[in-house]
């Protein structure tokens, strides 16, 4: 069993957004991703399916040329290899189920590219 908080230990990124593992069980992996109003993922994709969850605040979600505008309590899946972004429109938290076969460290390297 593992306990945790989305909300434990939260902390703002002054360029970019922050992203932490918070949990890993034999299925999937759980990520935090913290942004401050107007901060951004640029496009990318990864080969395994996702789930977001919009847990606090409001953010733009990019796919298919389609913005996607999610709300505290929103979520939604995508399927792998479909490019998307993430922009904030206010500081926001967001949870990111990720396969157990994806990478965290992928996640956060997203902006670096």
């Amino acid at each position: 069993m593992h306990l945790t908080s989305l909300l434990k230990d939260l902390t703002y990124g002054d360029k970019n957004p922050v992203i932490t593992k918070l949990m890993e069980n034999e299925a999937n992996k759980e990520v935090r991703i913290v942004f401050k109003k107007g901060q951004e993922m640029k496009k990318h994709q990864t080969i395994f399916p996702i789930t977001v969850e919009v847990f606090e605040g409001e953010i733009g979600f990019g796919v298919h040329d389609i913005t996607y505008v999610l709300k505290k309590g929103d979520l939604i899946s995508l399927k792998p290899n479909v490019s998307h972004n993430l922009i904030a429109s206010e500081n926001s938290i967001v949870r990111l189920s990720l396969s157990k076969k994806d990478k965290v460290e992928r996640v956060q390297k997203v902006n670096q590219q």
